[in-house]
């Protein structure tokens, strides 16, 4: 059976996350059911494998997923008849390619990279609602930068992680964190871009929900780097929202979609 990835964006507020489930909806279950439409293997049950599996809430701008399909597709035809079949959920097939066997779409990555956009003023957001994290202080974008610096590299993460997480191990490399602010009508924008081969479950929004802390003038940079060392859940800062964070690149050794 020929295997397809696809490159996949969504706004992640309608659906309970990623992952199928069978009392409520996923984005997961959009794309098999779509796929279903046109494949006879997705219509008798088959299912696809993502890169990563994004909580409720949480958007992507380019996750990654593959699938064996029956059928010898065209890409750019197959792109085009999943993103008729997915209407009106808000997902987009925004690239297919053909790969080998041994591609796989998580196990295949060498990085996972993730945006978290905050917005600071004091007005409600708008057209950004459900997209952003708003908090009403302008926040130290200097002294968030101090802080995430300590997180850089290989660390137990212990600290950063969910009660939940399935990982074997809380020891992960996180080889960037960057802060970035620009202005934003009556106030700020932080967007903070991570870089790992792979992140613990809620690992970026409690690193993010810790930063805030620190911009608002609640923890001093340095005790960051306490809080990494203690390995104690209960040293993290607040855990902040998912509906700023985005999955917006998977990094492969070739990239999948190049021509």
């Amino acid at each position: 059976m020929p295997r397809f990835v696809l490159k996949i964006e969504y706004d992640g507020r309608p659906f309970a996350g990623w992952q199928a489930q069978a009392d409520q909806p996923s984005v997961q279950g959009a794309v098999e059911a779509a796929l279903a439409r046109l494949d006879p293997g997705f219509a008798s049950g088959a299912r696809i494998a993502a890169a990563g599996r994004t909580d409720a809430g949480v958007h992507a701008t380019a996750q990654v997923a593959h699938a064996d399909l029956a059928r010898d597709w065209d890409p750019f035809r197959l792109a085009e008849a999943l993103n008729f079949h997915l209407k009106p959920a808000p997902v987009a097939i925004l690239a297919a390619a053909r790969v080998s066997q041994d591609f796989h779409a998580r196990f295949s990555a060498t990085e996972r990279r993730y945006l978290f956009r905050l917005q600071a003023r004091r007005a409600p957001a708008t057209h950004d609602r459900g997209l952003v994290w708003q908090v009403l202080h302008p926040l130290d974008a200097d002294a968030m930068r101090q802080a995430a610096a300590h997180l850089v590299g290989r660390h137990d993460f212990t600290t950063f992680r969910s009660a939940m997480c399935q990982s074997a191990s809380p020891v992960k490399t996180l080889d960037e964190i960057r802060v970035e602010e620009s202005p934003i009508p009556h106030g700020r924008e932080y967007r903070f871009h991570l870089r790992a081969r792979s992140f613990l479950h809620n690992q970026v929004r409690s690193i993010v929900g810790t930063l805030e802390r620190v911009g608002a003038g609640s923890w001093a940079p340095d005790r960051v780097a306490q809080a990494l060392s203690a390995r104690n859940r209960a040293e993290c800062g607040p855990v902040c929202p998912p509906h700023g964070l985005y999955l917006c690149g998977v990094g492969y050794p070739r990239d999948p979609f190049a021509a």
